[in-house]
């Protein structure tokens, strides 16, 4: 038997409809939300929130647009699949406005992908290698072609990611993949970046291929770090 979510009255610190938004997000957080779910009718839910309907048909709307609800017209308002390629849709927007927001994923990036692609090297296969190879061959018929390289490139790191064999981690990677994939969107287009980056996953492919975790390793970091760098200097030179 499931338990049903318990929406409480609204503290009015915040607009009503970013308190309508928090307290839906928060019951997603804490699972007592789930995909799928079916939310309680409008004039229902308003009273359980103690507000009223036009706030809460804003809050509504702006989650709509999140792809985190999906308002069915005389049906009713149901949490949406909440797959990750389309919460990210608009991510893209949120680092075009904020430049921290993308030195904190680089930040995260080097922490984490260096850890990974060391595991990767004592555990990868001649299968996963042998895609790599294909990556690298489809990236290098791809430097004038951003959005076919930032394919490319998304599949060599989720086949690191894999070659790790570390479940826990991968889900991890997976959080700071979705991001990247917006991020891609902003360094694949700058100047060199397309070239330089070939040239970064060479060496990292040559030192899997090698089983050198250390070599994986600071193949990883030069690569995040070139990457960091030719972001901060927006001309893609130097």
């Amino acid at each position: 038997m499931t338990t049903e979510p318990t929406f409480s009255p609204l503290q009015k610190q915040q607009t009503v409809a970013e308190a309508i938004s928090a307290e839906i997000l928060a019951l997603l957080r804490q699972k007592e939300l789930k995909p799928g779910d079916k939310l309680p009718p409008e004039r229902e839910l308003a009273e359980m929130l103690g507000v009223s309907r036009p706030s809460l048909r804003e809050a509504l709307r702006a989650l709509s647009i999140m792809k985190v609800v999906e308002v069915r017209q005389g049906d009713g308002t149901y949490v949406s699949a909440l797959k990750p390629e389309e919460l990210v849709e608009h991510l893209e927007f949120v680092f075009m406005l904020d430049d921290s927001t993308m030195l904190q994923l680089f930040e995260a990036r080097k922490i984490v992908e260096p850890g990974n692609v060391a595991l990767a090297a004592q555990r990868i296969t001649d299968e996963e290698l042998a895609v790599l190879h294909a990556c690298l061959e489809e990236s290098e018929r791809s430097v004038e072609d951003p959005e076919a390289f930032m394919l490319a490139d998304i599949e060599m790191h989720e086949i690191i990611t894999r070659a790790a064999r570390n479940p826990l981690l991968e889900r991890f990677m997976a959080s700071i993949s979705t991001l990247g994939r917006a991020s891609r969107h902003k360094t694949a287009h700058m100047t060199g970046v397309t070239q330089k980056t070939l040239a970064d996953h060479r060496r990292i492919v040559a030192a899997l291929e090698a089983h050198d975790p250390k070599a994986a390793s600071a193949a990883m970091l030069h690569h995040l770090e070139h990457i960091e760098q030719m972001y901060r200097q927006p001309s893609g030179e130097g």
